[in-house]
């Protein structure tokens, strides 16, 4: 034993000494501020998007509407035991009708969503091509899935067209696996040039996580899918409501047989607890009112094309064309001074190093919600100036 914690320390050391040690923050949470060591600061390293979790007056709203009747904190079991309620099946008839699908399915996180679809769905006679930067919990899900996986580089989807062009007989099927807004450069994949691709051959499946995109994109707030006319298109749309939604969990909208055999199959979805009621209770409160809240959006949209005028003026790097905005820095190193510095002057940044990126682009990823004002951005940029 002591043999194992003396090589788990020498791992710590070295992750410390390369500056790439992460911590727990001790911090506490104020509307749109944090709190931290005493020091009050502008919250940039939140995905609450729209602003919804620092909005009061709507926990309020919600809160009038419960009873210690309704009020359940726990579902005391997984959906296919006793976990089941009611409400699941409202929240889940909600995300068809509005995204005009047949189906839906609730999962009790993105990660869960990702790491149990993708296995559930392919085999030893299926091939994903993922996109190079897809999050860490589809990399996993490729991971425990039996299919053979090849990564393309990064929107590259001249690239993605050969290799489905080259392997297309040699596989039953082919799933392709993107992000529609990458979660660490924040920006785009063309969804309409990926359905293109999806149609040229039958045995080509769609599969695009929209975790930074529900929620903050489209008129209706549905994601990119929406945006680019292509739901339809699109065999798993996946989604969650842990960002712009202020709750948790994550969902699936797709055919009625895809939602079938995921109950059926997915073992992050037979073998846990389902959420508790009164979470999937507040998730349908807010898609409900989601439709009328394209003023946050438009907000949201302004204040991501204000920091990046900035920090390109400023030359630096910023693929960005979305709410997350990084400042790409290089060094670890370096880029927790900048962070320190940014949190001195009052602006909660976080910096993002190896082995969530690669070596060598650790930044600051700036996550920008609604209620970010336009002053706090010129304040902001004359740090970054400094």
């Amino acid at each position: 034993m002591m043999d194992f914690i003396r090589q788990l320390q020498e791992e710590l050391d070295a992750l410390q000494a390369k500056g790439n040690l992460r911590h727990l923050p001790a911090l506490t949470h104020d509307g749109r501020e944090v709190v931290v060591e005493g020091r009050r600061m502008l919250n940039l390293s939140s995905n609450d998007y729209l602003g919804l979790a620092a909005d009061r007056p709507l926990r309020e709203e919600f809160l009038q509407g419960l009873t210690p009747d309704t009020f359940l904190p726990t579902s005391s079991s997984s959906r296919l035991l006793t976990g089941n309620f009611t409400l699941y099946d409202e929240l889940e008839a909600e995300l068809a009708r509005r995204f005009g699908t047949e189906a839906a399915l609730v999962f009790n996180s993105g990660y869960h969503a990702n790491t149990g679809i993708l296995p559930a769905v392919s085999d030893a006679q299926t091939l994903i091509l993922a996109d190079k930067l897809v999050h860490a919990s589809l990399i996993d899900g490729i991971r425990l899935s039996a299919a053979r996986c090849i990564r393309y580089r990064h929107n590259d989807l001249a690239q993605a067209a050969r290799l489905m062009e080259q392997h297309r007989n040699a596989y039953a099927r082919i799933i392709l696996v993107t992000e529609s807004i990458f979660s660490m450069d924040g920006d785009q994949a063309d969804l309409g040039e990926l359905v293109r691709l999806k149609r040229r051959y039958d045995n080509v499946l769609l599969y695009v996580d929209e975790a930074h995109a529900f929620g903050v994109r489209g008129e209706r707030g549905l994601g990119c899918a929406e945006e680019a006319g292509c739901i339809a298109d699109i065999d798993f749309l996946v989604g969650t409501f842990g960002k712009a939604a202020a709750s948790a969990g994550a969902y699936i909208v797709c055919r009625q047989a895809v939602r079938d055999y995921l109950v059926n199959r997915m073992r992050t979805f037979i073998f846990t607890t389902a959420l508790p009621p009164v979470n999937i209770a507040w998730t349908l409160f807010v898609l409900r009112r989601l439709e009328q809240m394209d003023g946050r959006r438009k907000q949201l949209a302004r204040n991501g094309k204000q920091l990046r005028d900035v920090l390109t003026f400023r030359g630096y790097p910023c693929p960005s064309t979305s709410h997350i905005v990084p400042l790409i820095v290089g060094a670890s190193a370096d880029t927790v001074l900048l962070a320190e510095q940014l949190q001195r002057h009052g602006f909660y940044a976080l910096p993002v190093r190896p082995p969530t990126v690669p070596e060598g682009t650790s930044r600051i990823r700036f996550s920008l919600t609604a209620d970010i004002r336009e002053e706090e951005i010129e304040r902001l940029k004359s740090v970054v100036n400094g």
